[in-house]
């Protein structure tokens, strides 16, 4: 018995005229009188391949009543295929079947499906044609991403899941307790007794890795996590998520300037990478979803991204003559519509907008020289806004401490983070990538529960 090979690594044709096996589920099946055409997939690809059996092959009658669904191994000889769109087929010697689907009750059947009834069968939406590239792609680029870091010296750092901080200060955070919800513990004054709850105090599940990233970042120099992060924000739209991933690199001595730098060659490294691997993918894509998806993704690749402060963009706004839904003004936080208008019908290219007022920023960045802004940064794509943000963090101890108070945030909370400031402090700076923004628009997905296997959203947490 040959060793089983991914259909990916068979169609390369390496192996033609030998015996190969394949194992996978069936997308369809076509009799005829003498022959049966089964298009076979493993999730390797995009097409899978075609198995050729003979009505002679000893399992033939169970092979008749196969539905789409079924899962296989088929081995057989690899040879050129004369039929169009594929270039090698298997003509098989045998089949085993692993398990038949139940015919017209299986939930995929050979027709056109919403994305909207793949998101209620998510055990199953992966065989689909649409969401195997999605996730596919998906794969490519957390390959990418890890490669890119791993390749300039940086180290991959774990941030945790449960903390007691709220990296963003916005206090839209998902609980962890294992008090009795049911007969809650009190203090003395009718508070919460959290002196019993599991870890004696207030928890959540984290926001961001950021600020467990500097503490490595000022011992370890250049870090980076990639992990889950959770925001309790009743958004129940197609571009936000309860459960989402984060990118979030930390790099010491590195200033704004240093910084911007970086997320353009790192966006066009991921951009790249996807191109040149998933092209097939991609096509598909294009040819179902979006139009412009491949020439979107090159021109990226091509482009050189325009950098402007933030009141040069709150002034081309102003100046445009548009009538936006939200007024601009200075102070404001841009919203999506002003980004896409400066990506997409100003600059026509990618564009970086820094110095951001103080008051709409957190804590943590870096407080400039003029008293009203600080060294932030936000990326911005034609078709999505924002997929990067980021800033200079503020490395000086009386600076924090001051920005601290001036939030009514509590000092105590954030001791060993004024710490950092006061042993050995740094400039540096970071960014954060959310992942599944950034999978949404290199697969040209609308909706964000399309990119990430199991969407967590409000009222929603199945599979």
């Amino acid at each position: 018995m040959p060793k089983r090979l991914k259909i990916n690594t068979l169609l390369k044709g390496d192996l033609c005229g030998q015996e190969v096996c394949a194992r996978g589920w069936v997308r369809t099946k076509r009799d005829s009188k003498s022959v049966s055409f089964i298009n076979l997939n493993d999730g390797s690809n995009q097409m899978g391949i075609q198995i050729i059996v003979d009505t002679d092959i000893e399992n033939y009658e169970a092979i008749l009543h196969l539905n789409t669904g079924a899962a296989i191994e088929a081995v057989g000889k690899l040879v050129d295929s004369p039929g169009k769109g594929q270039k090698f087929e298997i003509h098989a010697d045998q089949i085993h079947i692993y398990g038949n689907a139940p015919g017209e009750s299986y939930p995929l059947q050979k027709k056109g499906h919403s994305l909207e009834y793949l998101r209620e069968i998510a055990y199953l939406r992966p065989r689909t044609n649409t969401l195997g590239c999605v996730f596919r792609i998906r794969n490519g680029l957390a390959h990418a991403i890890h490669q890119f870091f791993q390749d300039r010296g940086f180290i991959y750092v774990h941030a945790p899941v449960i903390t007691a901080s709220d990296a963003e200060g916005s206090g839209e955070m998902f609980q962890v307790t294992t008090l009795d919800l049911k007969n809650p513990p009190a203090t003395e004054k009718g508070a919460l007794d959290y002196s019993q709850d599991f870890f004696g105090k207030p928890v959540f599940l984290t926001v961001s890795g950021q600020l467990e990233a500097e503490i490595f970042a000022l011992a370890l120099s250049d870090v980076y996590t990639f992990g889950p992060t959770f925001r309790a924000e009743n958004s129940n739209t197609s571009r936000h998520l309860a459960e989402f991933w984060m990118i979030e690199p930390e790099i010491s001595f590195c200033d704004l300037d240093d910084m911007t730098v970086m997320t353009e060659e790192f966006l066009k490294y991921l951009l790249h990478y996807c191109l040149e691997h998933y092209r097939e993918d991609l096509e598909f894509l294009q040819k179902f979803y979006n139009k412009k998806l491949i020439a979107t993704l090159e021109g990226i690749v091509q482009s050189t991204f325009k950098k402007i402060t933030y009141s040069e963009a709150v002034d081309v706004l102003q100046k445009s003559g548009k009538s936006f839904e939200f007024p601009v003004q200075w102070g404001a936080d841009l919203q999506s519509e002003h980004e896409r208008f400066l990506t997409e019908q100003h600059f026509k290219c990618p564009v970086v907008v820094v110095d951001y007022p103080k008051d709409i920023k957190a804590f943590y960045m870096r407080q400039n020289d003029d008293g009203r802004t600080v060294a932030a940064m936000d990326v911005l794509f034609p078709k999505l806004g924002e997929i990067i943000g980021g800033s200079q963090r503020e490395e000086r101890y009386d600076s924090l401490l001051e920005r601290i108070h001036a939030m009514e945030m509590n000092e105590k909370e954030y001791w060993w983070y004024l710490n950092l400031r006061r042993f050995g402090t740094v400039p540096h700076s970071g960014f954060g990538l959310g992942f599944e923004r950034l999978v949404q628009f290199a697969t040209g997905m609308d909706n964000i529960r399309d990119v990430i296997p199991f969407p967590r959203v409000p009222k929603h947490a199945e599979f």
